[in-house]
């Protein structure tokens, strides 16, 4: 597994022990270890049956984790999931478009080609249909780094670039999710190998709260998981999240359509961001029970 080791002990603790259960050997690359790891690979001496990419940067073709998980493609690997298919996922511009076709609601986008990023203009039927203020956000981004949730106009692209340069950027309608007991009715929907788990995630602050069958937080999670379903076979990977929204009009907008490498920071290890403990530990059981059946294959 690919991991830069950002505090997800929950995720990695539980994959180890996994693993043992399966009697799978299980090796993290760690940057203490990708740069001998992937010299090891090349020559043919050390080599992997499957892998979990956890970290790789797509908009990176020099950065060390993107040439492992390529060059381990290459050689057959099973990769979770494969770098190109992964990476038309996650490039948004690509992505939006095939949503429609397939009936998902998304945001009203514009697409700023890079060669125009520098001085697009809006005609006033764009303005109209963008709303004020709307969405910047460039297509491979990723963690909010360019992302700017309040621009009045297109020079505010200069604002998303000097934090992500280079690629498409989209200018997005801004949904205002409706509130549910005082808060925002939007959720973070994983899906690993055809189960789907969905938390109630506040943009705000980043908090999770598991979606439940009664109470306050209840949802009907079959909405949800349709949603995420069809994304899925559209795009055949096997391991993402999603942000969806909920309208005022009952409506659910996909707001994220695919991360990967998906944040699996447990809420022992911090409660106001984390995931909840029992969705990490799914999560992390059904990948190794995943990748234990590509074995058997």
């Amino acid at each position: 597994m690919t991991h830069r080791l950002d505090a997800d002990d929950l995720f990695i603790h539980r994959v180890q022990e996994m693993c043992a259960r399966q009697r799978l050997n299980f090796f993290l690359i760690e940057p203490l270890w990708v740069e001998r790891f992937l010299s090891e690979m090349r020559s043919g001496r050390v080599w992997s049956r499957v892998l979990l990419n956890m970290h790789s940067e797509h908009h990176e073709p020099d950065e060390i984790y993107h040439r492992l998980i390529w060059l381990a493609a290459q050689q057959n690997t099973r990769v979770i999931d494969h770098p190109a298919t992964a990476l038309a996922a996650f490039d948004k511009a690509q992505l939006h478009p095939r949503l429609i076709g397939c009936g998902i609601y998304v945001p009203h986008t514009i697409f700023v080609p890079p060669d125009q990023a520098t001085d697009f203009d809006l005609d006033e039927e764009d303005k109209e249909a963008l709303g004020n203020p709307f969405v910047i956000k460039p297509a491979l981004g990723y963690g909010r780094r360019g992302v700017i949730l309040d621009a009045t106009s297109t020079a505010d692209l200069a604002r998303s670039r000097s934090q992500w340069s280079g690629g498409t950027f989209l200018l997005q309608r801004r949904i205002v999710p409706r509130l549910l007991h005082g808060k925002p009715a939007y959720f973070r929907v994983f899906y690993v190998f055809g189960q789907v788990w969905s938390c109630w995630w506040d943009p705000s602050n980043h908090n999770y709260r598991l979606v439940t069958s009664e109470g306050e937080d209840a949802f009907p999670v079959a909405r949800l998981e349709e949603i995420v379903h069809r994304i899925a076979s559209l795009t055949r990977m096997q391991f993402f999240s999603s942000e969806i929204a909920l309208t005022e009009s009952d409506q659910l907008v996909v707001i994220d359509y695919v991360n990967d490498q998906c944040h699996l920071l447990s809420q022992t290890a911090n409660a106001q961001i984390g995931v909840p403990d029992a969705i990490v530990t799914a999560i992390a059981d059904r990948l190794v029970a995943a990748a234990a059946d590509l074995l058997r294959r």
